[in-house]
């Protein structure tokens, strides 16, 4: 008697072409690593956004990496309110990295999730995190000042020290150039890596966009 094909083939190989494009975005050959990276955003972002916002951003999940995002969440607590630092804290903990790393692997990991969920997907989530946390999930350093209030990309309205903003963006430019430049670096025998130096744009332009440093034109890039 013939025996069906394996009904969860399609959703096994579905869940490491994900996982591969964001090895890839990480320039690893380390699936475990890239896992690790993957699941640390999703249980990052998922703590900090609505139920309602994850049932939204899981639509379009793969089924494995699905019941990865749900794992240990406990919707009762969501959104947490926790600033930077634990949000930093966090994520190095459960990528198994240092948490000075946090910013490049959370902007590699975003950049190919961008590419993976249809055109705007992640764009009604971020408009509700903190700007600080946007940052940091564009491949900004964190900036751990607890001292400081963190605002949504999405409010319209802010009372915000001249000064203090002036500040805030010219940190928004200097961490644009610094990810642009680890996307451009390479060693004279290394071959040029355009997918690598697009990525690093797509970052810095976020970082850029969150800061309102770019214009209506440019977001819909």
């Amino acid at each position: 008697m013939s025996h069906p094909a394996d009904p969860l083939t399609s959703a096994v190989q579905t869940a490491h072409d994900w996982l591969r494009a964001v090895a890839d975005s990480l320039d690893t050959d380390e699936p475990a690593f890239a896992y690790r990276a993957l699941r640390a955003w999703m249980h990052t972002v998922r703590d900090r956004i609505s139920a309602s916002s994850s049932a939204h951003l899981t639509a379009q999940l793969p089924e494995i990496l699905r019941g990865a995002y749900y794992e240990g969440w406990m919707p009762g607590h969501v959104p947490v309110r926790h600033g930077v630092a634990e949000f930093t804290r966090q994520f190095a903990r459960e990528a198994g990295i240092d948490e000075n790393e946090v910013g490049p692997v959370a902007g590699a990991v975003t950049t190919a999730l961008s590419e993976l969920f249809s055109p705007g997907q992640l764009n009604g989530i971020f408009a509700v995190l903190p700007m600080r946390l946007y940052r940091v999930l564009c491949g900004a350093q964190p900036e751990v000042d607890e001292s400081l209030i963190e605002s949504s990309p999405a409010a319209v309205a802010r009372e915000v020290d001249p000064v203090a903003d002036i500040d805030n963006r010219i940190r928004a430019l200097g961490d644009a150039v610094a990810v642009l430049a680890r996307g451009l670096e390479r060693l004279p025998a290394d071959k040029p890596d355009s997918d690598r130096s697009t990525q690093a744009a797509q970052q810095a332009h976020r970082i850029l966009l969150a800061e309102g440093l770019v214009g209506a034109d440019a977001r819909q890039l």
